[in-house]
């Protein structure tokens, strides 16, 4: 079992997805129950589905001093970085502890792909890559850490974590353990993932996608959504923020059950539960809400509801907010954590948007609709491919003991 840790401060954080940017916007589409879902007008080929993309992409190069990393993961990573202060918030960090105690540790499963895909769409006559799109840097899969550690002057550890839906919530657990060891002082954790055809194609290829707007837990769901997001957030010993949101504990978990499809049980969901609680130090009594993985599939949803159920009492309040952004990959992790974590800041619990009819597997904990009340505690759940498995446990600062 494993032992407590000391909490980490939140010292800054932000998202950008299809429903906002910043934390006001996704707060603001939060409380309005509005979803970012639109029907999919990115694909090159016709494909009939509903994406969260992010508005204004197309129109937002990165500046000439970084337009060898042009792409369009790196300008989602750049719009996200623009947001909240979070540029200051990092250059603070930086000049206090020094750019090399100053980790960097990003969660992304398709990276800038999508890049690559246009560069073999336009290849020359002879076969190779066109001059424009020869750019070793943006066709490998550390090009988001590459591209955010040049644009934010870091040259402490940087990581690409890439364990597919899991991801940008693995790289939380990550810098818990650099700061702990004293390898760093702070940490930038995050994820970007972006729209492509490889990911649209793909997960329709294993006849994941549904054709209307995902409805997670609905008795008729029928396939997920996708989207795409950024989001950050800036780690520090909580000395140095001592009022700042916490991490209070994570749990990691690999069942290696299938490639695609969770353990019948959740039996790695459930371990990452139980030891994101054990490192939290509380009981599930103590967790207000969980931000569930919750994807509109027909297995995840099943198995996440029936382990909701059993582990946590009717008072805790669930959902997924994956009908409001879409399922973000690789940066589901970070953008739900930050959901999460708006939560907790504006007492603000988020209604399952899109699940009009309940699975019968879903337990009293589910909250369908917004609810106000006091969170002190939460948790995020993100669920990968491979039996891949994380949860996050966050709590405020002045939470009861």
């Amino acid at each position: 079992m494993p032992q407590p840790i000391s909490p980490l401060a939140i010292s800054a954080f932000t998202a950008t997805s299809a429903v906002g940017r910043g934390l006001e916007g996704h707060r603001q589409a939060l409380q309005d129950a509005r979803s970012g879902l639109r029907a999919n007008d990115f694909s090159q080929v016709a494909l009939a589905c509903w994406v969260g993309r992010v508005e204004g992409l197309e129109e937002a190069p990165l500046p000439v001093a970084l337009a060898a990393w042009e792409c369009r993961n790196n300008r989602l990573a750049w719009l996200g970085l623009n947001q909240d202060g979070f540029l200051d918030a990092v250059r603070s960090v930086r000049e206090r502890y020094g750019a090399s105690r100053v980790a960097l540790l990003l969660g992304t499963s398709t990276a800038s792909i999508g890049a690559t895909e246009e560069a073999y769409r336009r290849l020359d006559p002879d076969g190779g890559f066109p001059q424009d799109m020869l750019r070793r840097p943006i066709h490998t899969p550390h090009s988001l850490a590459g591209f955010v550690a040049e644009a934010l002057a870091l040259e402490g550890p940087c990581l690409t974590v890439s364990t597919a839906c899991s991801s940008s919530a693995k790289v939380f657990a990550s810098a818990e353990r650099m700061i702990r060891l004293g390898l760093v002082d702070a940490a930038v954790v995050g994820g970007v993932d972006t729209l492509c055809e490889s990911v649209l194609f793909g997960f329709n290829a294993l006849e994941l996608v549904s054709r209307a707007p995902c409805r997670p837990f609905d008795r008729a769901r029928d396939g997920i959504s996708i989207g795409e997001a950024a989001g950050f957030a800036l780690l520090e010993r909580v000395d140095a923020a001592p009022r700042a949101l916490r991490l209070l504990g994570y749990g990691e978990a690999s069942d290696a059950h299938h490639m695609s499809t969770p353990h019948p049980e959740g039996l790695g969901a459930e371990i990452a539960l139980h030891d994101a609680l054990a490192r939290a130090g509380i009981e599930p009594a103590r967790v207000d809400y969980i931000n569930l993985h919750g994807t509109a599939s027909l297995k995840n949803d099943e198995v996440e509801a029936a382990l909701i159920a059993r582990a946590f009492p009717p008072s805790t309040r669930a959902s997924s907010t994956k009908g409001f952004t879409g399922h973000t990959l690789g940066a589901a992790g970070i953008l739900e954590a930050v959901i999460t974590l708006l939560a907790l800041d504006h007492g603000l619990v988020p209604g399952n948007l899109g699940g009009a009819d309940p699975d019968p597997a879903c337990g009293p904990q589910f909250a369908w609709h917004n609810e106000a009340r006091a969170v002190e505690v939460a948790l995020s759940n993100s669920f990968g491919f491979g039996g891949n498995n994380a949860c996050l446990a966050f709590a405020r600062a002045d939470r009861r003991a």
